[in-house]
């Protein structure tokens, strides 16, 4: 294994099948990705999911991140009876307009949220969460966003989007804010193929960017891509596009991890196969490239990227900087001996964050909604 096989492998964040990891899944680990994500498949209780955690460390070379899907609402892996169960962040942004609940506005409750989620995570030894959400959302119609975002005002989404992600990490566990440039105005699903987006580049800075620039000056640990086609920017999506991740650095002034959404969606692998949109995502300018489900696209994306930048036309010194920004964010990375599966389910589900949890739940309820004109009588 040379530097370029190092360097290429911390680029790529990894799935693995089930509750416990298999020898060939230990063999990638050793290899030295950067990261593996937990899906459901993976959880089974706290106990469980900090040995594996542990066991998953403690087969690194180095340091080794554990990130999931904790967003609250339809997208969080871990649930009751062993986790607790958060509101999604649409209801989080009504309480916020309607004034908030116990003394506390909505900055207050994502922030107080964050530090919730970010103990049960850590116990669990989870270090990145891929949140917060911080699409807006413009579009009705959105199969896949919808409720999973703060708000269809720009300025509330990047308020509370930044206000957890700041939380999350001030309680130990990197946030990645997502999907850049923006996913809330679709009207088809990236999983399922390429969605596309004809906004001009006022209205993109005037609402999609929005949350976006409020991350870069916070200082967000990482960004997520969208795998979408920003026509008015490139005909390639924004995950392999050079100018929109030149515009994430140069005009959003974003410095920290730039992630791709999952390299095995349709939208991206029907068109350009696993393997290649990976090289082709670290050269447009992504730091890490997540590869969630089959293992050997994970270590064909590794060569792929190893032999790019080995003999082109990937540029070796992309490839650095792609590694050294993956570095930078491992420092959230737990070592193995940090991780007490033991103590882990005394920290998930506790009083504080039931009642915490049963506070929102009320006041969720209790919103004034416009009335369904088809539900009363005049």
């Amino acid at each position: 294994m040379d530097e370029f096989d190092r360097q290429a492998a911390r680029c790529v964040f990894v799935g693995i099948q089930g509750t416990t990891p298999t020898s060939a899944e230990l063999d990638l680990v050793r290899r030295g990705v950067g990261a593996v994500i937990l899906f459901a498949r993976n959880v089974v209780d706290p106990t469980q999911v900090a040995e594996l955690s542990r066991t998953l460390k403690s087969n690194a070379l180095g340091p080794l991140l554990i990130c999931i899907d904790q967003e609250g609402g339809r997208v969080q892996r871990l649930r009751p009876p062993h986790w607790t169960a958060w509101p999604s962040m649409r209801r989080i942004g009504e309480l916020d307009e309607q004034g908030g609940v116990a003394g506390m506005n909505g900055t207050a409750i994502v922030e107080a949220l964050g530090r919730m989620m970010a103990r049960e995570l850590s116990a669990c030894g989870i270090d990145l969460d891929f949140a917060p959400v911080l699409d807006v959302d413009t579009n009705p119609a959105n199969p896949v966003i919808g409720d999973r975002s703060f708000s269809r005002d720009p300025r509330r989404v990047a308020r509370l989007g930044v206000a957890l992600g700041q939380a999350l990490e001030r309680a130990g566990v990197a946030s990645c804010g997502k999907h850049y440039p923006g996913h809330g105005d679709t009207t088809q699903d990236s999983h399922l193929t390429l969605p596309r987006l004809a906004h001009d580049p006022s209205r993109l800075w005037e609402v999609e960017l929005v949350p976006f620039v409020a991350a870069a000056r916070a200082g967000l640990a990482s960004v997520m891509t969208a795998h979408i086609r920003f026509e008015t920017l490139d005909r390639l999506p924004a995950t392999l596009s050079p100018v929109a991740l030149g515009m994430l650095r140069k005009d959003v002034g974003f410095g920290g991890c730039c992630i791709s959404d999952d390299m095995e969606m349709r939208a991206i692998s029907e068109s350009w196969g696993v393997p290649d949109a990976a090289e082709l995502a670290v050269d447009a300018g992504c730091d890490a490239t997540l590869v969630c489900h089959t293992l050997q696209h994970q270590h064909d994306s590794i060569d792929a990227i190893a032999r790019g930048a080995r003999s082109g036309p990937l540029p070796r010194e992309r490839l650095l900087e792609a590694s050294t920004r993956v570095e930078t964010l491992q420092k959230f990375a737990r070592a193995a001996s940090a991780v007490d599966p033991a103590a882990a389910p005394e920290a998930c589900n506790p009083e504080e964050h039931r009642q915490f949890a049963a506070l929102l739940a009320d006041a969720i309820a209790r919103i004034d909604r416009p009335k369904d004109p088809t539900e009363y009588r005049v």
